[in-house]
């Protein structure tokens, strides 16, 4: 991750924990200058101490287009955007699942995300890139996972067109599978590690993602400036069972 990383001026939405965190890390240890986000404050001093050099941060609500389009407009030109907002709201059976839930899974990631990129395009470098953030459930055929797979598979359904039409911006998403993070949090501890588990025997690969699995494949979206338009599975090979 040297060419189109080392000396740019990347933002990380969502970057205080888990996947957006470790890629902060990584692309800061790559020489970029990185901005991230995050609604909680304490979360965010937490983050930047962990970080340190290279990195510096500001509390966003990026479900809010006004507050997203005013820290663009503060921040001023930028080269790639990474946008790793998410929320746990969603899964659950189908004869189950509750409206109001999957509505919220909709407006803590699809919104978020759509808001994110497109108030984005003033100040984005014309030959930067956008990486949106999905996860395997959109393409993955799993019981209880049908509310999940809407929400990401909205957002990976725009990635070809947003491609085409944003052009020359490169417009890709990664689409994780089970990696550990603190999105599994709403489970209490020893269910966690049990799906683990079980996520782990079902994976080809032979264990869950850890979240610097998938910030290798953000840096080689950011840095391949030839791949645009792609939806790249970051699984283990779940997506095969």
């Amino acid at each position: 991750m040297v060419k189109e990383i080392a000396g740019s001026r990347i933002v990380v939405m969502g970057g205080t924990s888990g996947v957006g965190l470790a890629a902060a890390g990584r692309l800061a240890a790559a020489g970029a200058e990185v901005i991230v986000t995050g609604r909680d404050a304490a979360k965010l001093d937490e983050a930047l101490r962990h970080l340190g050099a290279g990195v510096s941060g500001e509390r966003l609500d990026a479900a809010s287009a006004a507050d997203v389009q005013a820290f663009y407009e503060r921040l001023g030109g930028f080269d790639h955007l990474i946008i790793a907002v998410s929320g746990a709201k969603g899964a659950g059976t189908f004869r189950e699942l509750a409206l109001d839930d999957l509505r919220g899974g909709f407006d803590a990631k699809f919104w978020p995300q759509l808001i994110a990129a497109q108030k984005c395009l003033p100040t984005l470098s014309p030959t930067g890139s956008i990486t949106f953030i999905s996860a395997i459930s959109a393409r993955n055929v799993a019981v209880g996972t049908s509310g999940l797979a809407a929400i990401n598979a909205a957002i990976e359904a725009m990635v070809p067109n947003l491609a085409l039409e944003l052009a020359p911006i490169r417009v890709n998403a990664i689409s994780p599978g089970v990696v550990r993070t603190p999105w599994w949090n709403w489970l209490p501890e020893e269910q966690r590690s049990e799906a683990f588990r079980q996520y782990a025997e079902q994976t080809p690969v032979g264990r869950v993602g850890e979240p610097d699995d998938i910030a290798k494949a953000i840096g080689y979206l950011i840095d391949n400036s030839f791949v645009t338009g792609t939806v790249l599975e970051v699984d283990g090979g779940l997506r095969l069972r």
